[in-house]
């Protein structure tokens, strides 16, 4: 069975740095887009940033242009979201998933998205 499997998070302060990396088995890897994910507690999981399958195209949340950079690595079977300037409002659960729109640029809505991995969690305090 395929899976998605996210490491890389953590306890941070506010302007600190991490990376994200996303990992999984599935031979057909490349031949999708993939995206980041987060849910903070009370709230909906929202987009984050997502790449094509090439990584040639990328797409960030307005709340994390700039900052956080996704990226792939198609031999090695992962995606990475680096993270930088780290603030508190960034603190949640972050998701990595494999949309089903193989052939589509990057989606934003999580409803394209069929394949989840179970999160790791990141916490940046002020």
């Amino acid at each position: 069975q395929v899976q998605l499997v996210e490491s890389g998070g953590g306890l941070v302060q506010a302007g600190d740095s991490l990376r994200l990396s996303c990992e999984t088995t599935s031979r057909t890897f490349s031949s999708y887009p993939m995206g980041w994910f987060r849910q903070a507690p009370g709230k909906e999981r929202e987009f984050v940033a997502g790449i094509s399958r090439s990584g040639g195209e990328t797409a960030y949340a307005d709340s994390v242009k700039g900052r956080f950079t996704v990226s792939r690595d198609n031999a090695k079977k992962t995606v990475y979201l680096q993270m930088t300037a780290l603030k508190p409002e960034d603190t949640a659960r972050y998701y990595c998933a494999r949309s089903r729109l193989q052939t589509q640029p990057v989606s934003t809505r999580p409803s394209v998205y069929d394949l989840w991995g179970q999160g790791t969690q990141v916490t940046v305090s002020s």
